[in-house]
Formats: C-alpha cells, sequence, structure tokens
C-alpha cells in the first residue's frame, strides 16, 4: 500500500532520518551482534528514497543490497541517492510479497533482509513475511522495525496517514509469526507502550 503525501514528508524528514540513523540502527546493530559479515548479500524491503538503503552498506556492512519499492517516484530518488555505489545497489519497484519478480531471487538468496517500518503498510503482511523468510539462507538474519497495531489506532496515524484497515498486527502478533517460517527471533523489544516494534531474527535450518 503507498503512502499518501504527508506520509512521505515525514519519513523523508530530517527528524526521522536523525531518529533511523542515531537510535534505531545502533539499537538494530546491537540486536544483530554487529556488522554483518565481509561479502554479504542483503534485499531491503521498501527502501523509500534510498535513505535507509544507503545505511545497510555503510553500518550495517552489506556489500550488495537488492533493494525495491511499490513508488516509482522513490525509487527514482533512490537512485539519485545511491548513484555514486555503482555495482553495489540494484533498485526496482515491485512488491514485498514478490521478490522473485522483481529480483529473480530464489531460496536462500540472501544473508540478510532489512524491513524499516514497512510489512505494516502490506495488507497481507504475512505473506511479506514468508516470502523475506523464503529468500534468506540458513544463518542468514532479518533485521525488523515496525510500527504496529496499537501505534496505527492513535487519532494522529489515523488521520495524517493511510495503512491496511484489516488484519493489523501487534507486536506480539508479529513476533509469533516469524518462527512459523522458519525465523528464531534473537532479540527485540518495544518502545512507547508498544507502537513499535524493533528486532532480528535467524533463519533456521529446514528440518530433516
Amino acid at each position: 500500500m503507498l503512502m499518501n503525501r504527508i506520509e512521505k514528508a515525514a519519513v523523508n524528514s530530517p527528524v526521522r532520518r536523525a531518529l533511523q540513523r542515531l537510535y534505531e540502527v545502533p539499537a538494530l546493530l546491537r540486536l544483530a551482534g554487529g556488522p554483518l559479515p565481509p561479502d554479504s548479500a542483503a534485499v531491503e524491503i521498501g527502501c523509500g528514497s534510498g535513505y535507509g538503503t544507503r545505511l545497510i552498506l555503510d553500518r550495517f556492512g552489506a556489500a550488495r543490497v537488492d533493494a525495491l519499492d511499490l513508488d516509482p517516484g522513490m525509487v527514482a530518488r533512490a537512485r539519485r541517492r545511491l548513484v555514486h555505489r555503482p555495482g553495489r545497489v540494484r533498485l526496482e519497484v515491485g512488491d514485498a510479497t514478490d521478490l522473485k519478480a522483481a529480483f529473480g531471487a530464489g531460496d536462500g538468496t540472501y544473508d540478510a533482509a532489512f524491513d524499516f517500518a514497512v510489512i505494516h503498510h502490506v495488507p497481507d503482511w504475512r505473506a511479506a513475511v514468508a516470502e523475506t523468510a523464503r529468500v534468506l539462507r540458513p544463518g542468514g538474519v532479518f533485521v525488523f522495525d515496525e510500527v504496529t497495531a496499537h501505534a496505527l489506532a492513535r487519532p494522529s496515524y489515523r488521520l495524517l496517514s493511510d495503512h491496511p484497515e484489516h488484519d493489523r498486527f501487534t507486536a506480539g502478533d508479529f513476533l509469533t509469526e516469524l518462527p512459523r517460517h522458519g525465523l528464531k527471533v534473537t532479540g527485540a523489544f518495544t518502545r512507547i507502550r508498544g507502537d513499535y516494534l524493533l528486532g532480528v531474527a535467524v533463519k533456521q535450518p529446514a528440518a530433516g
């Protein structure tokens, strides 16, 4: 589901970027145990204007990132932001529930997957989680920063932003869904009374 004009302005604001850079990324790096191993390939679901993609390269240490977004305008902005990273970033317009269509991503393609507050925009969010798990190799990490149903019910969110109205997830719902797709949560916490969920999960080897 595409963001409206107000939400686009909010996520691209200096305040949001400072929060991501100075608080969220350090917290997620601690949960992940530090940067990714050398030569890691990552995928980012919902890259927006590419600010998070740059953090994945510079702070998490990914060697290469495939990043997609539903909004062609955002992808165009990301291309401009990341023009000086030739060969390290592949950007496409696409759906988080079908990474094969966007990148030809097979099972176990990536060492890491990143969700910077995007899956709550996907009407079939469980399908997005399943697709993320599918493309992670065993031992790969899923790094997530999500907005929960508790936050989306607040008047400010309802007035200023557009989100799916049905099947919204709480922090507990999201954390319960991950193991169903072979993702073991290794660390997670909520902030602002459960409005936001940050965490890391690791893809487990297939049984047998």
